[in-house]
């Protein structure tokens, strides 16, 4: 039994799609495609399908990446992707289909680009003057509070057209998942930035190495 993996991207309106959702549509998506994928034994055989470090609804991602099984011994990668490529929906876009090299649960950070309106300088300068800003992480058993200055230190954005861009690195594993939006909604909370006009895209996940994630 091969473990192989699915890298996509999660673009525009397929932003909107929530992990249950996207489930679904890459079950019927494979199904589509005839690959010799493995499913599950019992009495409702389904296709084994596994995502790693799910996108938060509304955020678009560069690197999302799914796992499916299969018994073939030396599966033809390529032939994969030509397979599945057509048999996705608008705003998924597959990038690579190969062997899943490293563990789901080797997973410990992740990049972002985080895009606002220009006039968000003045709130990101705010940040950058705080010693410490704490913020409510809901978590599966209540509520935990934080301090995001451990994790978002400062903020080095650069302002073009219109737009405040930067990027940052967050804890994305399984004992600490921080979204992007925890700042986002620090930013709309104390300095009423319009959180409806942030752009969210992941960039990158990597192991706890410090290698990117495969």
């Amino acid at each position: 039994m091969n473990t192989v993996r699915i890298w996509f991207e999660k673009r525009g309106e397929a932003a909107y799609i929530s992990l249950l959702d996207l489930q679904r549509v890459m079950h019927r998506a494979l199904k589509r495609s005839g690959l010799p994928v493995w499913y599950t034994k019992g009495f409702n055989p389904h296709i084994y399908l596994a995502f790693s470090c799910p996108l938060a609804l509304g955020q678009e991602s560069l690197c999302e990446s799914c796992e499916v099984k299969t018994e073939e011994e030396s599966p033809n990668y390529d032939a994969w992707a030509e397979a599945l490529r057509p048999a996705l929906p608008e705003g998924l876009r597959l990038v690579s289909i190969g062997p899943a090299v490293m563990k789901m649960g080797r997973i410990q950070a992740a990049d972002y680009t985080i895009t606002l309106p220009a006039d968000a300088a003045q709130a990101l300068d705010a940040y950058n003057a705080q010693q410490s800003v704490l913020v409510e992480k809901k978590t599966k058993s209540g509520k935990k509070q934080l301090d995001l200055k451990q994790y978002i230190p400062s903020v080095s954005y650069t302002v073009k057209e219109n737009q405040a861009s930067f990027a940052i690195r967050l804890p994305a594993g399984d004992a600490l998942n921080l979204n992007p939006a925890l700042l986002v909604g620090y930013l709309q909370e104390q300095y009423g930035l319009p959180a409806w006009q942030c752009h969210i895209l992941r960039t990158r996940i990597y192991a706890e190495d410090g290698r990117e994630f495969r």
